[in-house]
């Protein structure tokens, strides 16, 4: 029995980046004698183990050869990355520290190259077109870059219908770690650039080509609109709910009316629809959804702070809970300056309507809503609060926005 360590913790040793997990494979063993060595199997359709001391992943070495996946102490580790989805990550690494690539994929780490070990292994599973252009996002700025050979291994997965089967817990998967790199929209650049940006996520899709009113964004294009506001958002944070609450948060354009074009009257509720139905079917968790839909629902009202009653801040600050979350209401406030930042010319320029809903917030919270409890009969404990409450921020100056020289 031999054991390789194989996958991302080779490839990131050999890039000098930090390596996070250990897979490995484990040749020339059955799944009965690992069992007997302490180790144990989890999943049901997978030759997959637990290290009984570390912990760490061990599969048994895999073959596959059309439709047909098998596992044996025959396979080679030779035969397993032949079967891996791209080359960068078919390299294994036995216990002298000695490199088997049989696959050139210390080749293409040099060339910067994201490149299917074969397009036959690479459609066998759908998901690979995520991970892709996961990776894509994740190296960009090592200037790796997807070749027309995988954008085409993509582009098949798509004609074969492939797309429509994943999990939407793995979907969310992907999109996650896509979120977290440091260059989240090339995430979406990629799968667009294949043609499948429309299969997987189409009230993303639905965005590119539809028009805004030039005065308030340059670029004119929703789509792209978003994606300057997802890269602005990854600036501001490292949030995750901040990051998906900014590439959610005008989905409602796509829906726009084609008569009332290039306005946009009414896409926030719109909006707050469409992020319920694309986090339903993704699984995505509920902290992040919430977000998102608060985000949708009243980025408008804080873009407008300058403008807004009294009465209107309150009504912001109760709708969005921000009294009892004012985490949240801070994730909401940071993904509203990444909408503004994310238009051409405003990319640098101050977002003083954050601070004033952040003041706002702590006027309002300083209320003494125990005294009143105290002072009114129950069933107007309410109203009185809100009142104290929009006297509060009655006299608070008003944010005066930043616009392009």
């Amino acid at each position: 029995m031999e054991t390789y360590l194989v996958g991302g913790a080779v490839r990131n040793r050999l890039l000098g980046l930090p390596v996070k997990d250990r897979d490995w494979v484990v040749v020339g063993a059955t799944a009965d004698e690992l069992e007997a060595r302490g180790f144990r199997r989890v999943g049901k359709s997978f030759p997959v183990f637990l290290h009984p001391d570390t912990r760490e992943e061990h599969a048994l070495a895999c073959r596959v050869r059309g439709d047909l996946e098998t596992a044996g102490p025959s396979v080679t580790i030779e035969d397993d990355l032949r079967g891996r989805d791209l080359t960068i990550n078919a390299i294994a690494e036995d216990a002298q520290g000695r490199l088997i690539d049989p696959c050139g994929g210390r080749a293409d780490l040099s060339e910067r190259l994201l490149r299917p070990v074969s397009a036959e292994a690479f459609v066998r599973d759908p998901l690979r077109v995520l991970r892709v252009a996961r990776f894509a996002a994740e190296l960009a700025p090592l200037g790796f870059r997807i070749t027309a050979e995988t954008h085409r291994a993509m582009r098949q997965l798509r004609v074969r219908e492939g797309l429509k089967v994943l999990a939407g817990e793995r979907v969310w998967q992907e999109l996650a770690r896509a979120l977290a790199s440091a260059t989240p929209a090339r995430f979406f650049e990629e799968l667009r650039a294949a043609g499948v940006l429309g299969d997987v996520f189409p009230e993303l899709d639905r965005l590119f080509g539809v028009p805004q009113p030039a005065k308030w964004h340059p670029e004119i294009d929703t789509g792209v609109h978003t994606l300057m506001v997802l890269t602005q958002a990854a600036r501001l944070s490292p949030r995750l709910d901040v990051r998906f609450a900014a590439l959610t948060h005008d989905l409602g354009k796509g829906s726009t009316p084609a008569d009332i074009l290039p306005s946009h009257r009414g896409h926030e509720q719109r909006s707050v629809k469409l992020v319920e139905r694309l986090c339903e079917r993704i699984r995505v968790p509920r902290a992040v959804m919430e977000l998102a839909r608060i985000t949708a629902k009243w980025h408008g009202h804080v873009h407008k702070a300058a403008e807004l009653r009294p009465e209107t801040v309150v009504k912001v600050l109760e709708g969005a809970d921000a009294l009892r979350r004012p985490a949240r209401f801070e994730g909401m406030l940071l993904a509203c300056e990444a909408d503004y930042r994310g238009r051409a010319g405003f990319e640098q320029l101050a977002y003083p309507q954050a601070d004033f809903f952040r003041q706002a917030l702590a006027r309002a919270a300083a209320v003494d809503a125990a005294g009143i409890a105290g002072a009114v009969p129950a069933a107007r404990i309410g109203e009185a609060t809100h009142r104290a409450r929009v006297a509060a921020v009655q006299d608070l100056s008003r944010p005066v926005p930043d616009r392009p020289a």
